[in-house]
């Protein structure tokens, strides 16, 4: 398993909105273009559906578990990814801790973990923005 996580100023109440609603992960993940089937607001446990990648490749993942306001897990093939928000004294932090087996996790560390990183950057930019509503 391995952790990649970013902690400043943002507000954790929308940090979480923007990680736990499917709608909302474009705008901090480009390459994500749309979910169906994990959740119309907030995802759910036992959610199954996709998500669409680079508006094209649908990928299967099913929703495993959900602490409302901190934590959810999704299943994908064989990677677990943990997407969490925790407070912390200026703001917040975002994490996603990857877990697979030994080879996938190997390539994931190589290949994803750079730009896993770059994205919760903009999901902790993204949440010190107020929320449009409308």
């Amino acid at each position: 398993m391995f952790v990649c996580e970013r902690t400043g100023r943002g507000d954790p109440a929308r940090a979480w909105e923007l990680m736990s609603r499917p709608k909302e992960w474009s705008s901090w993940a480009p390459h994500v273009r749309g979910a169906w089937g994990l959740a119309d607001g907030e995802v759910r446990v036992g959610a199954r559906g996709y998500a669409r990648l680079l508006g094209v490749v649908p990928i299967p993942a099913t929703i495993t578990e959900v602490d409302p306001g901190h934590s959810w897990t999704w299943q994908v093939g064989p990677v677990e990814m943990v997407h969490r928000v925790d407070r912390a004294a200026d703001g917040c932090t975002v994490a996603v801790e990857i877990s697979a087996p030994a080879p996938i996790e190997a390539a994931l560390r190589i290949g994803y973990r750079p730009l896993v990183d770059l994205l919760l950057s903009r999901l902790l930019s993204e949440s010190r923005k107020p929320l449009l509503l409308g």
